[in-house]
């Protein structure tokens, strides 16, 4: 079958961890789009779920910290009174 060449355009620190990623699973990045490609053909879709960015690691840690606040509200401190809680944010 003959070959034929891509040229993809991507950030160039993606690039690298991707082809580091790629050489850890044992893989050129050439293997791997070629995978994705005949998934893609054979199943007829995006082989994968595409959605919104998945929390950072700070952010799910903030998130995680809220819901420990709301079952037990000893942790936190709750406000009644906006001027109260602004005039203690910006002490």
């Amino acid at each position: 079958m003959a070959q034929t060449n891509i040229n993809i355009r991507m950030d160039e620190n993606l690039k690298r961890d991707f082809d580091a990623l790629c050489g850890d699973l044992g893989l050129t990045m050439t293997a791997a789009f070629n995978v994705f490609a005949k998934t893609m053909v054979r199943q007829q879709r995006i082989p994968f779920e595409i959605s919104m960015d998945v929390p950072n690691t700070g952010t799910a840690a903030a998130l995680q910290e809220v819901e420990e606040m709301k079952k037990n509200p000893s942790l936190g401190k709750s406000y009644t009174n906006v001027d109260q809680m602004m005039k203690e944010l910006l002490s």
